[in-house]
């Protein structure tokens, strides 16, 4: 299996459980230089299948929208912000 392929397999959790991981060793300043390149990239690639499971979940989520009187009318499309 490549790595792409088992990244895109990792749940959000587990991927964000794996970069926490990642970022905590590359900040601790032990990895020798080359662990260090390997370790920058594949927290580049789980953050980017993150990013990419954050943006699915929210083009899910969908807001109510309510009436004049304050009744839930319909729903539409979530707008974070």
């Amino acid at each position: 299996m490549s790595q792409d392929a088992e990244i895109a397999g990792l749940s959000f959790e587990e991927a964000l459980k794996e970069l926490e991981r990642i970022v905590g060793r590359l900040e601790s300043g032990e990895a020798a230089l080359q662990e260090a390149i390997d370790l920058y990239e594949r927290g580049d690639q789980l953050r980017k299948q993150c990013a990419a499971r954050l943006d699915a979940a929210q083009a899910r989520i969908e807001a109510i929208r309510l009436d004049t009187e304050g009744r839930p009318s319909g729903t539409g499309p979530f707008a974070a912000g």
